[in-house]
Order: structure tokens, then C-alpha cells, then sequence
């Protein structure tokens, strides 16, 4: 099965760790369905799965810490059904009376080496695998996406390259650490009730390769 490899980088970076109830902390690198997400943004089909192989971490881990403005509420689905069966209905939020003030520590000047598989699931994409991935490969080069990849929020947009040949590419960064328990992904089995996947995250020389680890329901 091709593996396929793109550069990544941005100014910032979250990928927020979820026993943090209410500020921002980030995990130290970019977690596997994070990765996942960059490729999806490029091309998404729903004969086709992703599957994240290897990250590589190019630049040194640094942070930052910021103090912003958020919207502490979000619109209630129950009044937005409530004003679509009237036809009328005030869904605004107003910024001055639910803002507040929340502090956040990102990622700064982050920059990885993603390696996925395109995984065919579909039956067209059975069929005929080499379509979707020429046009993976065709929408990459041209850096055309589906949306705007972003490393772990919105607001921190990702700049993408396809990496074709590895050998001409930098080494990945020279450290080794353990980097705790981390999010690998959802598990949607159950629809109505998707389940957090974590594992144990192992940087060795830059490289933390997740065919290795074990994934914990």
C-alpha cells in the first residue's frame, strides 16, 4: 500500500489535551487525528480512509502562552428548531455579554513530516484504488484542498508541501523523550456515543511511529 508524505508548518499550533476543562494546553506535538484531518483537507471521499503511519517532528518543541477573547456560550439548537417551525426566532449572540477572557499555551513555529496511507474502503474505491490516489497526488502538488488544514484550531491555518523524494528532505529533529499518554483518535463504532482512543507517545529521533504503538479504548 502507497504511503504518501506531506510537510506541514504553521506560526501556531493546538492540539488541545482533553483533561483540560477549561484552558487551552496543548499536547507537545501534532496527534494522529490531527494528522488525519491535514490529509482529509486536501481529499476527503467516503470510499477512501486515511491512516496516519508516522510523524516526524522537524522543529524544536517551543511554546507560548496567549490571553484571549472567547465566546463563552453557542447557539441552542433547541431555539434554532423552535425559530425554523415559527419562521422566526432571535438566534444572535452578542459578543459583549458572552465574552470572557481565557488563557491558552500553544505551539509556536511548528513544522512536521506527516506520513499516511490512503486506505480504499468504498467499492469504487476497490475497484479502481490508483484514481484516488492520482487524485490525492494531483491536488496536493497543485496545493489545492477541499478546506484549509489547520493544526488543532481553525485559527492556526497550516501550510502544506508533498514531500516526493525523502532522501532530499532534512533530518527529522535530533531528541528522544517520552511524551505521555495521547490522543490517537475517536472510535466511531457507536455513532451516538464515539470513543476516545489514547497511547503512549514515544519521540525517537524525531520520529514517533505510531505502526508500533498500542491503542488504548
Amino acid at each position: 500500500m502507497k504511503s504518501f508524505c506531506l510537510e506541514v508548518s504553521g506560526d501556531f499550533a493546538c492540539f488541545t489535551r482533553p483533561e483540560m476543562k477549561v484552558e487551552r494546553v496543548s499536547y507537545d506535538v501534532i496527534t494522529p487525528s490531527a494528522a488525519r484531518s491535514v490529509f482529509e483537507a486536501i481529499l476527503w471521499k467516503p470510499a477512501i480512509r486515511w491512516e496516519v503511519r508516522k510523524i516526524e517532528v522537524l522543529q524544536p518543541i517551543r511554546w507560548i502562552s496567549v490571553r484571549r477573547n472567547e465566546v463563552a456560550a453557542k447557539a441552542s439548537v433547541r431555539n434554532a428548531q423552535t425559530a425554523m417551525g415559527a419562521e422566526r426566532g432571535n438566534l444572535a449572540l452578542y459578543i459583549e455579554e458572552e465574552r470572557q477572557q481565557r488563557a491558552g499555551l500553544f505551539l509556536r513555529d511548528v513544522a512536521y513530516r506527516l506520513h499516511a496511507e490512503l486506505v480504499p474502503v468504498g467499492a469504487d474505491a476497490l475497484k479502481n484504488p490508483m484514481k484516488y490516489r492520482d487524485m490525492f497526488l494531483r491536488r496536493a502538488e497543485k496545493g489545492q484542498c477541499v478546506n484549509q488544514p489547520y493544526l488543532g484550531c481553525r485559527e492556526f491555518a497550516a501550510r502544506f508541501r508533498l514531500v516526493d523524494d525523502l532522501a532530499a528532505e532534512p533530518a527529522p529533529l535530533a531528541e528522544s523523550r517520552d511524551l505521555g499518554w495521547m490522543l490517537y483518535d475517536m472510535d466511531f463504532a457507536a455513532v451516538d456515543d464515539p470513543k476516545p482512543q489514547f497511547f503512549r507517545a514515544e519521540m525517537q529521533g524525531g520520529v514517533i511511529d505510531l505502526t508500533k504503538v498500542r491503542v488504548m479504548g
